[in-house]
């Protein structure tokens, strides 16, 4: 129950009252009223009674001047109070219609007089009679199935009228109900819902179809109605008759606002289920076409583009059977044919104008085919309609003196536009892409982007932010249409780049971007250069020669990023994405390449790593330990490892200890408040370990003591200490010693665990090894407790030979200060001690409050000559 009927229960049922909205009264007005000419007397009782009566056959007359009369008693509108009697009546009246014609008007007299505002005698009248102007409301849509056109239309009008009512003259002792209420009362009644279900009544009813549309395009201005819509089936139900005859264009502008409203305020998911039939797309298709061709007003265009906008939503359901219907083909072919001459009846002797709506439609056309093409069996369709080519008509400078049907802003954003389509098109077409000279097209323009030809960008546009004034937006997109083919790992693409001299071209253009550089575009910039890096990652990636290319040059780009100021690294802002980029650059463009790494060590480029590793952001920890990994295959490299100093004189050891504690610590190892082992069973063992049981596993899955290995940085700590030398590190504390004893130990306990979960898996399963094989699985359970109770053995010496240190170089610094020597001091006068009684507490309670300064000092002496002086 609603709150709006508990509000009518409960005051239907308060003690000596009776239920006002069911049972029928006789209207009654006050001597006041009456003499104010507010409402004269009628007994509605009696006139639903008369209208009941159908024995008699003089009744008619009389019937129809009944309800004449009460028409004529409120036209100046309905109490909320009488509306269910008065419904009642309508509803008497209607069902007369078909074998008496003559009720008509007097039905549709009364349904004008409900497209007036309700009246209320008091405030609480909307709440107490909310149930039955609901059910009153609702009626409307049931009366729709009454075959009289008259009657439809005024049913639709005086709906429509609820949301245009005007005030009438103020009746007194009445006020008007609040304008939306009666449209909250229709949402309450479901009368959008049977309104949906009469349009499957009106198939060859155009004026009738017309009005129910208006209708429904009002009531879908809210979510509760959308709902109800949606549930009755009305996109499909809707979007099937489209195409329907209609000289007027209404019925097509209404209902793509209803498809629309639907979109927006009920489920999306559901609606775009219910349009993606091959019916409601065969008819989107015909509509869409008829419009792109025939339609040349400014409303024929908007409401194309409306459709089109409509239809690319659908496209983005995998289920949508565009291609089947054709729609795919005919949206392909629309939006090449302006670049791409095509023989297709269709597009003879079409043209785009450089109206907005025709240019909003370029751009909806390109917008379509991205999404398109995420179904591959759309491929052949890009590649008959020679999409990449028409694309690539974009990409290339601009001309001087060549007139283009576009305007400058314009002819920019297409431009941008179809770049970032190629984005997503050209990796599905690599065959194309190439017959295009993809790769020599997509350089010549980055070389026109790096270059200082004049060109005043608008950067209007989304795909334009940052670019306005210069040629950034331009070379972003550009860059990104690289990444995506580099990405593929298509060696045909990539040889082709670098033989291009992609590799010199994307260092310079880094180069050049570094002195470019400002506040204004710095988010843009950052972009491009992280992009720039990524592109030379994938191509010189397992080719050593490529490296070689990548270079001093290359290696200078990379350490200028990695000088950058944490400040900034720590900030965001897209520093972040670049100092990613810049150690996937280091992984792949210098790793390996003997040359590049010592240049990167000379240039102090371990330290820049180092000091990153130190600022302790945990996402880039794994990337960075993993390259001094790498690195320290390098005999050159430990060196500079071992000279790095951090802030308070901090080593690299000791920096990789303190990052292995830290995620110890987040991974809830258990460790005493030394750094101790606990448990010398498990002595690695991460509290998601703990949780989980072991189970068994198929041999190709990886246990979870494995992933344990490729899940945090320990393993990587354990392999850039042990490659350094665990017995010669600097600069280690007691506590790193403590805990380099579990590192140096980290691969004999993880064999040890590997072991013991096969061992737990076996008995799972309940095998029975051999006996050879048991004695074997248990001695090496045996060996790895043993390892770690050497390990806690080793660290209990290490903990004990710290404390005796400690108490060592304490007692030398109690040797430095003077000692032993005798001190003459004269007795405490009694007044301070209070007299003979040596009590504490009751000292301190005869001790006198004296304000002031400390008394005069006396010297004393001390037996070995010294003067100490203490208050008196």
């Amino acid at each position: 129950m609603s709150a709006v009927e508990a509000t009518v229960t409960a005051e239907a049922q308060e003690p000596g009252s009776r239920n006002k909205s069911i049972t029928p009264r006789q209207v009654s007005v006050t001597e006041d009223e009456e003499k104010q000419g507010a409402f004269k007397p009628m007994d509605l009782n009696r006139v639903m009674k008369l209208l009941e009566d159908n024995d008699k056959d003089d009744l008619e007359e009389k019937q129809l001047k009944s309800v004449k009369k009460l028409v004529q008693y409120y036209q100046n509108g309905l109490p909320l109070r009488d509306l269910a009697q008065i419904f009642k009546i309508l509803n008497l009246c209607a069902g007369k219609i078909e074998n008496q014609p003559q009720f008509i008007e007097p039905a549709c007299d009364i349904l004008k007089l409900c497209g007036l505002p309700f009246l209320k005698k008091k405030v609480s009248d909307e709440i107490t009679y909310a149930e039955d102007t609901a059910i009153s409301i609702a009626l409307l849509g049931d009366l729709m199935k009454i075959p009289s056109s008259e009657l439809r239309i005024q049913i639709c009008k005086c709906i429509v009228d609820f949301y245009h009512a005007e005030p009438k003259k103020h009746i007194p002792g009445y006020q008007q109900a609040s304008s939306s209420y009666k449209i909250k009362m229709a949402e309450v009644g479901g009368l959008a819902k049977t309104m949906v279900q009469s349009m499957t009544l009106l198939e060859n009813q155009l004026v009738e179809k017309l009005w129910v549309l208006k209708v429904l395009q009002h009531l879908s201005s809210s979510e509760v109605n959308c709902t109800l819509m949606m549930k009755a089936q009305a996109a499909s139900g809707i979007c099937v008759h489209l195409n329907d005859p209609d000289p007027s264009g209404q019925l097509l502008f209404r209902s793509s606002e209803i498809l629309w409203n639907l979109l927006e305020k009920s489920s999306k998911e559901e609606i775009i289920q219910q349009l993606s039939n091959l019916e409601c797309l065969l008819t989107l298709k015909e509509v869409f076409k008829n419009l792109f061709t025939r339609g040349f007003s400014h409303y024929d265009r908007q409401l194309r583009n409306d459709i089109l906008v409509i239809t690319t939503i659908i496209a983005q359901n995998p289920g949508a059977p565009m291609i089947e219907c054709g729609f795919t083909r005919d949206l392909i072919l629309f939006a090449t044919f302006n670049e791409v001459k095509s023989q297709n009846p269709l597009v003879k002797g079409l043209r785009l104008s450089n109206s907005c709506e025709d240019f909003e439609l370029k751009k909806l056309l390109f917008n379509i085919i991205v999404i398109l093409c995420k179904d591959l069996p759309t491929v052949q369709l890009l590649i008959d309609g020679k999409v990449v080519l028409a694309l690539f008509t974009y990409i290339k400078k601009p001309e001087k003196h060549k007139i283009i049907e576009w305007s400058a802003a314009q002819h920019e954003e297409l431009q941008l536009h179809a770049i970032a389509t190629l984005s997503s098109v050209a990796p599905l077409l690599i065959e194309e892409y190439m017959s295009c000279q993809g790769n020599a097209r997509v350089l010549a323009f980055l070389e026109w982007c790096d270059s200082e030809d004049p060109f005043v960008s608008q950067g209007n546009s989304f795909h334009g932010a940052g670019g306005r004034g210069n040629k950034f937006a331009q070379m972003r997109y550009s860059l990104r249409l690289l990444r995506a083919m580099v990405y593929l790992e298509d060696e045909t693409v990539n040889t082709d780049l670098c033989e291009k001299g992609t590799i010199q071209q994307l260092i310079g253009i880094f180069k050049n971007i570094i002195s470019k550089t400002n506040e204004k575009e710095e988010a843009i910039i950052l972009e491009i250069q992280s992009d720039i890096l990524l592109i030379l990652s994938g191509l010189c990636e397992h080719h050593i020669q490529r490296k070689e290319i990548f270079g001093t040059e290359g290696v200078d780009i990379v350490l200028h990023v990695m000088k950058t100021d944490p400040k900034k690294i720590q900030s965001g802002l897209g520093y972040n994405v670049l100092l990613f980029s810049t150690l996937d650059s280091i992984w792949c463009c210098i790793l390996g390449c003997y040359s590049s790494e010592d240049y990167f060590l000379e240039k102090e480029g371990i330290f820049l790593l180092l000091d990153v590793l130190a600022l302790n952001q945990k996402k880039f920890c794994n990337l960075i330990l993993g390259i001094m990994v790498e690195f320290c295959d390098n005999p050159k490299t430990s060196a500079h490892v071992n000279a790095w100093r951090g802030k308070k004189d901090q080593t690299a050891a000791s920096l990789l200890i303190k990052l292995w504690r830290k995620e110890e610590k987040e991974l809830g190892v258990k460790r005493d408040k030394n750094g101790k082992i606990i448990d010398t069973k498990k002595p690695l063992f991460t509290s998601f370990q703990e949780e989980q049981k072991i189970m068994p596993l198929p041999a190709n899955c990886p246990s979870v003591a494995v992933m344990d290995i490729a899940e945090n940085i320990r393993a990587k700590i354990y392999a850039v200490l042990g490659k350094l030398d665990f017995e010669n590190l600097p600069g280690l504390s007691a506590e790193d010693f403590v805990t380099l004893c579990i590192i140096h130990r980290y691969l004999d306990f993880k064999i040890g665990e590997i072991w013991n979960e096969i061992y737990e898996e076996i008995k799972l399963e309940k095998l029975r090894p051999v006996t050879a094989d048991k004695k074997i699985l248990e001695g090496i359970t045996t060996a790895s407790e043993n390892i770690g109770k050497m390990v806690v053995s080793l660290q209990n010496e290490m903990i004990e030979s710290q404390a005796r240190q400690d108490a060592q170089s304490e007692q030398k610094v109690y040797a430095k200060v003077p000692s032993g020597g005798v001190v003459t001091v004269e007795s405490t006068p009694v007044r301070l001690l209070g007299g003979p009684l040596a009590d504490t507490d009751l000292a301190l309670k005869k001790l006198p409050i004296r304000g002031g300064a400390l008394q005069r000092v006396k010297a004393i002496k001390i037996g070995n000559g010294q003067n100490k002086s203490i208050p008196s």
